[in-house]
């Protein structure tokens, strides 16, 4: 879970079960990396971006895995979202760090990356921030769990775990795995 999340809501998270292990994420990224290099007929003109916070591991995770396994070197980039979600003035804007994009964008596949797909407006937010950055041919979208509960019709092309979950419960995704907990 986003620091930004844990620090902005007091609230302690309170883990309850662990969906995956270590070793079931680095398996997940793997085959999602394969995924990638085989939707895109190789590497060429694909640039990985992740999310802050959770995103950017996996990116970086996942670019490792395409550089051992193809032999190319993927561009990986960060983009920090706080600026361009619908919610500011519904909840405090904390940008959780520098956007750094490899470059201009336009005619690249950008697969941006991150740790859990919920409502989808981080997703809406990214899209519009990434026109910032040039027009992208394409634009796919990687997340190590989907846990459903979309309020925006926004649909992931790569999926480490779909995982249902009730509305209050918080999954944490790390190297160490992923865990269903809740906020106290």
């Amino acid at each position: 879970m986003a620091e930004r999340e844990r620090s902005h809501m007091g609230s302690v998270f309170v883990p309850r079960s662990q969906v995956l292990t270590g070793a079931d994420v680095q398996r997940a990224l793997t085959r999602m990396a394969h995924e990638v290099a085989e939707r895109n007929r190789g590497l060429d003109q694909v640039v990985l971006v992740g999310l802050q916070t959770g995103g950017v591991p996996l990116a970086q995770a996942m670019a490792k895995v395409l550089e051992e396994a193809e032999a190319v070197e993927v561009p990986v980039g960060s983009l920090d979202v706080a600026f361009y979600r619908d919610d500011i003035g519904l909840r405090p804007v904390l940008p959780e760090a520098v956007t750094d994009i490899p470059g201009d964008l336009t005619g690249q596949v950008v697969v941006l990356v991150d740790d859990v797909l919920f409502t989808g407006r981080t997703v809406r937010a990214a899209l519009n921030a990434l026109g910032d950055f040039g027009r992208a041919r394409a634009v796919q979208l990687a997340v190590m769990v989907d846990r459903g509960h979309r309020e925006l019709p926004i649909r992931p092309d790569y999926v480490g775990k779909n995982l249902p979950t009730a509305r209050e419960e918080i999954v944490d995704v790390s190297a160490e795995g992923v865990v269903i907990g809740t906020l106290r």
